[in-house]
């Protein structure tokens, strides 16, 4: 029991290695570099805090994803039936603190005569992105092993929503990029919060449920393995015998 990972463990180790602080670091300039870029090219009565909201919670959420599958792949290095909660409660932490580092970036860059239109809800709505992205990164580290190949599925989303160009009411219910940009311009009615709910349950509901189911027939394999290795062992008579 004293050897478990708790939600310290993991959230220390989200900065643990130089890789990892580089990539916290390119995550939070991408969103100052966005509410640089937006708010010197915007005019000034379109430099809302919502505007500014979705180029930069966006951008900071495309690499976010990469960090919660490193974070996944440290659990699969312990032993079998590690507990996962801790590791995804730490994830959910780091991404609400990048989702509220966006606000106060897209805070300092917003002018106009109301700048701060929406901006309660689209506080919440980058939060809710970050954790999205971030459990979207999750559940590919649980499902496909090798790190490059989860880092390439990470994706997938952005792709769908290509492929779904001529369908745009698909991509409403279907893809998270569509999902983000209501979310995050802090405007959503009742069939906006259902779209949202709906991207939900399929992304990082779904590959996080089916990572877990995936990593516990996994561990059941490797049990059996050990058992028939030990009962093979038990059987074999003994050199004196």
């Amino acid at each position: 029991m004293g050897n478990e990972t708790t939600w310290h463990d993991a959230l220390r180790r989200c900065a643990g290695t130089r890789a990892r602080r580089w990539l916290i670091a390119g995550t939070l300039l991408l969103g100052v570099a966005a509410a640089a870029a937006s708010g010197a090219g915007d005019g000034a009565q379109d430099r809302t805090f919502a505007a500014l909201s979705d180029p930069v919670q966006s951008l900071m959420s495309a690499l976010l994803p990469l960090l919660g599958i490193l974070l996944v792949r440290d659990v699969r290095r312990e032993p079998a039936g590690a507990p996962l909660g801790p590791t995804l409660l730490a994830a959910v932490l780091v991404a609400a603190a990048v989702g509220l580092f966006g606000a106060a970036a897209c805070a300092v860059a917003v002018a106009g005569p109301h700048p701060w239109r929406h901006a309660a809800p689209a506080v919440v709505g980058g939060l809710l992105v970050q954790v999205i992205a971030q459990l979207v990164g999750t559940g590919l580290g649980l499902l496909l092993r090798p790190v490059p190949v989860a880092f390439v599925a990470t994706f997938l989303p952005l792709v769908l929503w290509l492929a779904l160009g001529a369908a745009g009411g698909l991509r409403e219910w279907l893809t998270p990029y569509a999902t983000a940009r209501h979310l995050l311009s802090g405007d959503l009615d009742a069939q906006a919060w259902l779209r949202v709910l709906t991207v939900v349950l399929l992304w990082p509901a779904a590959l996080n449920v089916a990572g877990v189911l995936s990593r516990r027939a996994t561990d059941r394999r490797a049990a059996d393995r050990r058992a028939a290795v030990d009962r093979r062992a038990a059987d074999r008579p003994s050199a004196g015998s």
